[in-house]
């Protein structure tokens, strides 16, 4: 899922998002909660309309963005209070705040409201954390009420495989529409996500979606559908655009290096994006030199068609039966294996 975190992916248009073969974007409750507050989206008849994005929609609870970006005042077993970045008004977010505020906003998918512990943290604190957003997890089922709006709960578990089978079950039972994994990607090596993406997806039920959260290099998402994950979200593929960044063959090009100032030819002859049918390296290596808008926009549609073709292409592995032998060299385990 490209990131839309403030009802926007950044510099690009519903329609340029939809041709990048994306299906689903998320956007992020904290933030919107904050700017421009979830009444005025609901006045425009949810962020479907007020985005104009026809495809599914996620909003991430804003517990993460709480915990990771707030000035925390206060945590309870009641909920966080903080003090807004926009203003410094002291803003109040429970489980029930929470849910209230996605039903506003109107996504297809809500996510629970949990504690994403930092990295590092203590196995004390951890647990704490699992304790409080298990308990998190049942008051907003209990007031969850948006009629085709399906709930998502959050395993956690820092790097502490008895939290993290203890969470998977916990949450597994709720017998929740998906489930979705959290506390990865914050710091912690990249090896202690591997392992935490192969112990619990095997501990998480079959039938239903699994959401690996924050999440977007390629090595990195083929080894979680190895393990049974479905969902991804990351600012990975606009962010590398906007520092003029491409994604290409397994590798990261700077468009900014000199050695592209004559390259005549496309950024990746096979890509189908804007970037690559339309344009030269060149081209985009004076853009990018030149700090014009175009080439950050031109580059992030590259990145996110990238992102969106590799995924398609581990879907069409998986229904052919042919996805461990065509993906054996993304495996990060693998000397083989690309580092994007």
């Amino acid at each position: 899922m490209p990131v839309g975190t403030l009802a926007t992916v950044k510099g690009v248009t519903a329609g340029q998002l939809a041709a990048t073969g994306a299906q689903m974007v998320l956007a992020n409750t904290y933030h919107l909660h904050l700017q421009p507050g979830e009444d005025i989206v609901a006045e425009a008849g949810g962020l479907h309309r007020f985005m104009d994005w026809p495809g599914p929609l996620l909003t991430d609870s804003g517990g993460y963005q709480v915990f990771s970006l707030g000035a925390i005042n206060r945590i309870d077993d009641n909920g966080v209070s903080f003090r807004s970045p926009r203003d410094g008004r002291t803003i109040l977010l429970t489980p029930e705040r929470a849910m209230a505020i996605q039903a506003a906003l109107g996504a297809d998918v809500a996510m629970a409201f949990d504690q994403c512990p930092p990295y590092p943290a203590s196995e004390a604190d951890v647990e704490a954390a699992c304790r409080r957003t298990h308990a998190w997890l049942e008051r907003c089922m209990a007031s969850h009420q948006r009629s085709g709006q399906a709930l998502f709960g959050i395993v956690q578990g820092g790097c502490f495989p008895r939290l993290r089978a203890e969470s998977a079950r916990e949450v597994a039972a709720m017998d929740l529409p998906g489930i979705a994994v959290g506390g990865v990607s914050v710091g912690e090596p990249v090896e202690e996500m591997h392992r935490i993406v192969r112990q619990v997806g095997p501990l998480l039920p079959d039938a239903r979606p699994h959401y690996l959260m924050g999440v977007g290099s390629l090595p990195e998402m083929a080894l979680a559908v190895a393990q049974g994950f479905d969902l991804f979200d990351c600012v990975l593929p606009t962010r590398l655009g906007r520092h003029g960044a491409a994604l290409v063959g397994g590798e990261r090009w700077n468009l900014r290096n000199a050695r592209f100032r004559h390259d005549h030819t496309p950024l990746d002859p096979g890509c189908p994006c804007p970037a690559c049918t339309g344009h030269t390296r060149a081209y985009l290596h004076h853009l990018i030199r030149a700090g014009e808008m175009l080439g950050k926009i031109l580059l992030s549609l590259h990145n996110i068609t990238q992102l969106q073709r590799f995924s398609g292409a581990m879907a069409r592995a998986i229904r052919e039966g042919c996805f461990a032998e065509d993906f054996a060299p993304w495996n990060p385990d693998s000397p083989a294996a690309h580092t994007w």
